[in-house]
């Protein structure tokens, strides 16, 4: 059998050298992020941008809290919604994700995703919205430094300060304001769990966030909140 070509071996060790940069600099952002908090986020710029196409002036809306200064309520909800096994797993749902992918099957197209919290965190800090493998493999290698680096306390307070609840609107500060006029420390059972059902698409249900739909998953998700676990 011949030997590779030189070019080959070469490029083969640029690329392996070029990805391990890549890497790097998402594991130096991840360890920074364990103490600092994070100012614009990836998907927070690219909203951004797509305001600004259409108002130069454009600003989002987001304002970071401490996690004690974050409704328990909320907490509850989100995981109930979003993640109940939160506490418990290391990145990853793995039952969830086989759920999600026999949902899709079923319906023949994709209709779940089974993501947790920290997938969903590493996504929305460091990498686009479109779906490919490519991002996929990014967000899993992303989502196990996050799971190693930080604690579940540091995961969901960081989540709840970035995540995505309306058009231009960031954070749980930000939503609790928006839609209720009063701080995120001071949010009820109901409107925590409202807000909770808003994550899977913020901009769709903002439309109409007394509809029915959201009324029915308000109060299964009030029912969820007092068995989710919340980091101390």
């Amino acid at each position: 059998m011949r030997p590779a070509p030189r070019w080959l071996k070469i490029g083969l060790a640029a690329l392996a050298g070029l990805l391990l940069l890549w890497q790097g600099w998402y594991l130096g952002w991840v360890i920074w992020w364990k103490w600092a908090n994070p100012g614009m986020t990836s998907f927070q710029s690219q909203r951004l941008d797509e305001a600004r196409q259409k108002n130069p002036k454009a600003e989002l809306k987001r304002k970071w809290v401490p996690y004690e200064k974050i409704s328990v309520n909320l907490k509850r909800a989100v995981i109930a919604a979003e993640d109940d096994k939160f506490i418990d797993h290391e990145g990853f749902d793995w039952e969830g994700i086989q759920k999600a992918l026999e949902k899709n099957q079923k319906k023949g197209k994709v209709v779940a995703g089974g993501s947790t919290i920290s997938q969903q965190l590493a996504k929305n800090l460091l990498l686009s919205p479109t779906k490919s493998f490519l991002r996929k493999g990014e967000e899993a290698i992303i989502t196990v430094w996050i799971e190693l680096l930080w604690d579940k306390r540091r995961i969901l307070e960081v989540y709840l300060n970035v995540v995505e609840w309306g058009d231009g609107v960031f954070g749980a500060e930000a939503a609790a304001r928006r839609y209720f006029g009063i701080p995120a420390a001071q949010l009820g059972v109901e409107q925590a769990a409202r807000l909770a059902v808003m994550l899977p698409a913020p901009r769709r249900y903002e439309r109409n966030p007394w509809s029915a739909y959201m009324e029915g998953r308000t109060q299964l998700i009030v029912g969820r909140m007092p068995h989710a676990e919340v980091p101390p």
